[in-house]
């Protein structure tokens, strides 16, 4: 069991923000790995906040990541190898028949035949 939680703040200009909270006041210095593909991810920064126990990390997305198909990305705490969060990117032309995909083309259908029978009820009062 890890000694802290992971919580994302935001994800902006390709670089995955996050708040590490420690869980108990004594817990030893974190050390967070971060792989994509089994690899490990360069830049990744841990840097205390000005309260204790909390520190303030950024996963920068490497541009192998952005390719087409899913990319998941694992953050653990090395000390204690176990997962604290995850984020996935999702690009390309493998996601054509990916259900969000298709939610969104119903989104603009539907918009479409909206569009259509207003003009039609307007059209025959």
């Amino acid at each position: 069991m890890s000694a802290y939680t992971l919580t994302k703040t935001q994800f902006r200009e390709g670089i995955w923000t996050g708040l590490l909270v420690a869980k108990e006041a004594n817990a030893a210095p974190p050390e967070i790995l971060v792989t994509l593909r089994d690899m490990p991810v360069k830049g990744v920064t841990v840097a205390e906040t000005a309260q204790a126990g909390r520190y303030a990390v950024e996963i920068p997305v490497p541009r192998e990541a952005l390719s087409d198909g899913v990319q998941t990305f694992l953050i653990t705490d090395a000390n204690a190898d176990v997962v604290l969060e995850s984020f996935t990117l999702m690009a390309g032309e493998a996601l054509g028949e990916d259900i969000r995909a298709e939610v969104d083309l119903l989104r603009a259908e539907l918009d479409m035949l909206k569009r259509a029978f207003r003009r039609h009820c307007l059209e025959t009062t």
